[in-house]
C-alpha cells in the first residue's frame, strides 16, 4: 500500500504552511528524543509519520507500506542503516526520497555510497533545514506549486522523551555487557545527550567509545555510564 498516494488523493493540496500535505514519512531512528523531533516536525509541515525502531522493524513495515520518504539513522541496535538504503535503492518501485541520519558526519559519504538522496544531520532542530532537504528531493508533481521559501523555526522535543531513551538504554545495559552492548550503548548515548545538551553524559560516553576503541579496561568507565543514566532515570521517577 502506498501510504502517500492513499493521503495525496484524499487531502487538499500542500501549501506554504503545509509543504509536505500528503507525503508519509517512515523514519527508522531507535532514538525516542529524535523520534519526538521528527514527529513536532512532521506536524508543522503536514506530513504523517511511521515509525521503525530497527532494521527489522523497518523491513516488516516495509512489506505492508511504502512511505513516500524514509529517513534512516545509519547506526541501528541490529545493524546498519547503510544496509537497508542499499535495499531500498535497488528496489522497484524505489520509494521518492531515501535520507541517511546521523550524528557523525563522517557518515554521509558512507549514505551517499549505499544510494541516499541526500543527508540530515543531527541534533534535528531546524523545520527549514528539514522541509528544504525532502522538498528539493520530491518527484516536482509530489511538491507544493510554486515551491515556497520555508519558515525557519526551531524544534525542541519533549524532555519525557529523553527519559525513555534513558530507560532503553537502562534495559540494555542490564543485560550481558559484551562488546557489541557496551558499543552500541556508548554510540546511541554519545547522540541523544549531545542532542539534549547533556554534556555530562555526552562526554562519558565518548569516554566509554574511546576506550573500547583502543581496546583499554572499561568496567569503570561502563558503571559511570550505567550510574549517569540511572540518576536521569531517577529524576523521571522523583517528578
Amino acid at each position: 500500500m502506498d501510504d502517500s498516494v492513499q493521503l495525496a488523493t484524499s487531502a487538499t493540496a500542500p501549501s506554504a504552511t503545509r509543504p509536505l500535505l500528503g507525503q508519509t514519512i517512515l523514519v527508522v531512528e531507535d532514538s525516542r528524543y529524535t523520534c519526538d523531533a521528527m514527529r513536532l516536525m512532521c506536524l508543522h509541515s503536514g506530513a504523517r509519520i511511521r515509525r521503525a525502531d530497527c532494521l527489522r522493524s523497518a523491513r516488516r513495515h516495509l512489506q505492508i507500506y511504502r512511505p513516500s520518504v524514509i529517513v534512516i539513522d545509519m547506526g541501528l541496535p541490529d545493524g546498519s542503516g547503510a544496509d537497508l538504503m542499499a535495499e531500498l535503492n535497488q528496489a522497484t518501485p524505489r520509494i521518492s526520497v531515501i535520507l541517511g541520519m546521523s550524528g557523525d558526519d563522517s557518515t554521509e559519504a558512507q549514505a551517499m555510497q549505499a544510494g541516499a538522496d541526500g543527508f540530515l544531520a543531527k541534533p534535528l532542530n531546524s523545520l527549514m533545514c528539514f522541509q528544504s532537504t525532502i522538498l528539493q528531493l520530491l518527484p516536482e508533481d509530489r511538491r507544493p506549486c510554486p515551491l515556497y521559501s520555508v519558515k525557519e523555526e526551531e524544534i525542541i522535543p519533549d524532555p519525557m522523551a529523553y527519559q525513555d531513551d534513558m530507560a532503553h538504554i537502562a534495559d540494555v545495559l542490564t543485560g550481558p555487557t559484551d562488546p557489541h552492548t557496551l558499543d552500541y550503548a556508548a554510540q546511541f548515548l554519545s547522540g541523544v545527550a549531545r542532542d539534549a545538551k547533556d554534556t555530562v553524559l555526552e562526554n562519558a560516553a565518548r569516554d566509554l567509545a574511546a576506550s573500547r576503541s583502543k581496546g583499554a579496561p572499561v568496567n569503570a568507565l561502563a558503571a559511570r555510564v550505567a550510574g549517569l543514566v540511572q540518576s536521569r532515570l531517577e529524576r523521571r521517577r522523583a517528578i
